[in-house]
């Protein structure tokens, strides 16, 4: 009896060392395998056997991505201004074995190295290119981050400036510049506005100008030809004149007379000042002008038409 369970003990014992010489590694993650306190081999994901009492498991490495932040930290710039910056940062081991026995506490160790960095880099540039340049102070962060975790088998893949908090005076001065800033561009624009709409005017009151211009040049033009016509009508009809009284007609005399005679009448009636009409004392007088123009211009038509008649003769007054 007792011999069973001496040998029932030793089955379990067997079974209990068989188990824990048994490992699974989850996907993401691998083991750091030691013997007797050193290491000697990682595990990766899957199933796999130790030799139990004589190997153990070390560390276990999160070979995943693994995001943390940079705690919050006052820093001075180049030109003494203080501002308060935080980051964050995106690592993923590399190495399991350099990341558990290259440095301890690999987070707090990356962190530290990632708020000195902050420190200098900040510390080089003055507050408006801190806060103008985060994209090249992130890209000097990340470049000499990494560099400085490559031994420990770890790659940081980024670092980002969380925030970037000036002081509350600076904060009011910023502003007071922005808006000085605008209300000088509002100025400029309005400036160049009134000069465009100034420039406009003058385009178009010398296109007006020259239009005019032409306007009066064809005005005089058509003047001086309708002048030219008249002149050369009166010429036609003072030749025709003397052409009559060189053949003898008598009232062809008063030709000129009565036109002048005419026209002062004309002149008279229609004189805005002239409330009274004063007409002639003999009105026989006028309608003698008249007729005896009546007459020589009938004379005159009369005597075109015989002499446009082939073979026609003037006939003696």
């Amino acid at each position: 009896m007792g011999f069973e369970i001496f040998v029932a003990g030793l089955v379990v014992l067997a079974i209990v060392v068989m188990f824990s010489g048994v490992k699974i590694v989850p996907q993401g993650f691998e083991f750091t395998i030691e013997r007797f306190g050193r290491y000697t081999n990682t595990l990766k994901p899957g199933l796999h056997l130790i030799i139990p009492f004589v190997d153990r498991i070390g560390r276990r490495m999160n070979m995943m991505e693994q995001v943390f932040d940079i705690p919050a930290q006052e820093v001075i710039t180049r030109d003494n201004a203080q501002v308060t910056t935080d980051a964050v940062a995106f690592i993923q081991v590399m190495d399991a074995a350099a990341a558990a026995y290259e440095v301890h506490n690999l987070v707090r160790a990356i962190s530290n190295l990632a708020m000195t960095n902050v420190r200098t880099v900040i510390g080089s540039l003055d507050l408006d290119e801190v806060l103008s340049n985060r994209d090249d102070i992130n890209e000097r962060l990340l470049r000499v981050i990494d560099a400085a975790t490559q031994p420990w088998g770890v790659k940081v893949t980024r670092v980002e400036i969380k925030d970037l908090e000036p002081p509350g005076d600076i904060t009011e001065a910023m502003a007071r510049q922005m808006k000085a800033e605008r209300l000088k561009r509002a100025d400029i624009l309005t400036a160049e506005g009134d000069r465009q709409s100034a420039i406009l005017r003058a385009e178009g009151e010398k296109q007006s100008a020259i239009l005019e211009a032409e306007g009066r040049k064809e005005a005089a033009f058509r003047d001086a030809e309708a002048r030219e016509r008249e002149a050369e009508a009166e010429a036609k009809a003072t030749q025709m004149v003397s052409d009559a009284i060189a053949s003898g007609d008598v009232q062809a005399i008063n030709y000129f007379i009565a036109q002048d005679y005419v026209k002062a009448f004309e002149k008279l009636a229609i004189s805005p000042q002239q409330k009274t009409l004063i007409m002639p004392a003999e009105m026989s007088a006028l309608v003698g002008t008249i007729a005896g123009i009546g007459t020589l211009a009938k004379g005159a038509l009369e005597g075109g038409d015989e002499t446009a008649r082939p073979g026609g003769s003037v006939p003696s007054a």
